[in-house]
């Protein structure tokens, strides 16, 4: 016999973002809404790369940052009793900065930005010079800032040529006013590969050398290439720097091997990267997203040490759990976290731990 447990996915404020069935049990304390939306019963298995010919042909390089192996960190815009911060602030560690969140204007796809005023007055008058002032600052140190869009309340849609326009030409004004290098993309409110995609070609083609572009999916968004998430992804490859995946607040998934692993063990960063690598993304434009704390997300906490084993695990077969790939990827990307604010609350566990072994990997 066989029973079906359905979970609840959630976004980074702990509130409901996606279904899935058959998948695992809900933590405790998560809310329990009524369904809304289903999804299919992800396969594990991965199929050939999807093509577009809707999309614009690039012109754009994405160099990547100096380090080989990245750890991006999302500053927060705003205050929910983590640590506050100015950019100057976020340890040298990370080397991409993604600023959470642009916010969604009255124009289909159209982004804004503004500093928080509740944020400033709790840093003592951060202003907006001092803020691009700091951003220009690390951008000298050799980081990236970029600018993430999305977030668990993140309402900005790319779903026809019009609204990819507006995404791109706001997109482009904001890196231009704030010097932001690119843009992260952490929408959990459904993508369009095709729209999206040619968004951020327009974008990258118009920003040249040194554009940085991230993602960070949910975990269902990509189990299989057949996910839009995913296909966006592999759209976008020619000018993705890294896919950082949410590996918390998620539930059990399915890993590479078909097995199923819960959330908060080694087993299940390693055996849900492997999707990714075997799905037609490089090494280095897979990362490892995990929470700094128990108080950043819901679920899915790790020890910065069990972030390093996983890495390890991937780029050279050692520090495995029980699931070993059969593959090796000395070049694997990086890491994430949630965020730098989090971890300086947490002690900068991240930062000092997972950065430094990230910065000492071959």
């Amino acid at each position: 016999a066989t029973t079906s447990v359905t979970v609840y996915l959630h976004g980074w404020y702990g509130q409901p973002a996606f279904l899935a069935d058959d998948v695992s049990l809900l933590g405790p304390g998560d809310p329990k809404p009524s369904p809304t939306a289903t999804s299919p019963t992800p396969t594990g298995t991965v199929g050939p790369s999807p093509t577009d010919t809707t999309t614009p042909s690039p012109t754009a390089t994405t160099p990547r940052p100096p380090a080989r192996h990245l750890l991006t960190g999302y500053w927060q815009n705003f205050d929910n009793g983590a640590t506050v911060q100015r950019i100057s602030d976020v340890p040298a560690a990370y080397d991409i900065i993604a600023v959470s969140f642009a916010e969604a204007t009255g124009t289909p796809g159209g982004l804004g930005f503004a500093l928080d005023p509740t944020l400033s007055s709790r840093l003592g008058g951060y202003t907006e010079a001092q803020f691009k002032a700091d951003i220009a600052a690390k951008k000298a140190a050799g980081k990236k800032v970029i600018l993430s869009v999305g977030g668990e309340k993140g309402t900005v849609s790319v779903n026809s040529s019009a609204s990819a326009t507006n995404f791109a030409n706001s997109a482009w004004s904001l890196m231009q006013s704030y010097g932001f290098d690119g843009v992260d993309i952490d929408l959990e409110n459904g993508v369009s590969s095709t729209w999206m995609g040619q968004a951020l070609h327009t974008l990258a083609a118009r920003a040249g050398s040194g554009f940085t572009l991230t993602m960070a999916p949910q975990t269902i968004d990509m189990q299989s290439t057949g996910a839009e998430y995913f296909k966006l992804a592999l759209n976008v490859k020619d000018i993705l720097t890294i896919v950082n995946m949410q590996y918390y607040n998620s539930g059990a998934m399915l890993g590479c091997d078909g097995q199923v692993y819960s959330q908060g063990t080694v087993n299940f960063l390693t055996g849900l990267a492997c999707i990714q690598l075997k799905g037609g993304l490089r090494p280095d434009q897979v990362g490892l997203g995990v929470p700094a704390s128990t108080s950043a997300a819901g679920g899915g906490y790790v020890s910065p040490a069990v972030v390093n084993n996983a890495l390890d695990c991937l780029a050279a077969g050692t520090n495995c759990g029980s699931f070993k790939p059969d593959t090796k990827w000395p070049g694997i990307g990086g890491a994430m976290t949630w965020s730098t604010n989090w971890d300086a609350k947490s002690g900068g566990g991240i930062a000092s731990t997972v950065g430094s072994h990230l910065h000492a990997m071959p």
